[in-house]
């Protein structure tokens, strides 16, 4: 497996990684004007990028995810629920699927409460055997934090959903799991993200203060006192949505 983290605007965190021996790759929550790195890594890496993958559709920054799909021939990828609200056609993502890239399997978790349709990118090397090595967590968890659940004006809601998913979905895998997450520190997703890039399940059930949280406790600490919405969240909605 090669594998490559890329810190870019606001505090954002994309992906690039797959099998090399396959000659496959994937990527993951691109922004805008970062496209051409993804052609020249894939270049440099003598691989085929076979899908563009969104971990859910961004308030904070505009997506490069459609732009660097045309560019490279491979399908944009977003969770199925998101075909009530786009404006364009894209290849639907529903939980429990399997993406093949050859030695590296990417099993898609689907992982409500940041946002309806946020996804979790589960990531095993067969090469090294079958238990998952890392998990591309996007905005529903961070380094030391989670996502903000109030983007959709539901917040008690959605606090409600990230719950269940952090503890249905993602606190159940093994502990030395590894999570890659959306953002680091200085993004507007997340209250008390930690510089650090990346984390471990077991690591993060220890320390993340949200996880250790009782269902009341954590939907009234996420809703007590909410940050203000990212900077012209509606007009990037809107553009990332548009067709």
């Amino acid at each position: 497996m090669f594998f490559k983290q890329l810190a870019t605007k606001e505090a954002s965190l994309s992906y690039f990684f797959g099998c090399a021996g396959y000659a496959k790759a994937i990527a993951v929550d691109v922004v805008a004007g970062d496209e051409e790195w993804f052609v020249e890594e894939a270049r440099k890496a003598g691989v085929t990028i076979t899908h563009v993958i969104d971990t859910h559709l961004h308030a904070d920054h505009y997506s490069g995810g459609r732009k660097l799909a045309g560019m490279v021939g491979a399908p944009y990828c977003l969770h199925e629920s998101d075909r009530a609200v786009a404006g364009f056609q894209f290849e639907p993502l529903r939980d429990g699927q399997r993406l093949d890239l050859g030695n590296v399997q990417v099993d898609v978790l689907h992982t409500p409460g940041h946002t309806a349709d946020s996804v979790c990118l589960l990531v095993s090397d067969l090469r090294r055997g079958e238990t998952p090595w890392f998990v591309v967590t996007g905005d529903t968890l961070f380094v030391g934090a989670v996502g903000r659940p109030d983007l959709a004006g539901k917040e008690k809601e959605m606090a409600g959903q990230l719950y269940d998913t952090l503890h249905g979905k993602l606190l159940p895998l093994p502990s030395e799991v590894e999570i890659f997450p959306g953002h680091q520190a200085g993004s507007a997703c997340g209250a008390g993200i930690s510089g650090k890039p990346s984390s471990t399940i077991g690591f993060e059930k220890r320390w993340n203060p949200a996880l250790s949280m009782s269902r009341a406790d954590f939907i009234d600490d996420l809703t007590r006192e909410i940050a203000p919405r990212p900077a012209d969240m509606d007009r990037i909605v809107a553009a990332n949505l548009a067709a």
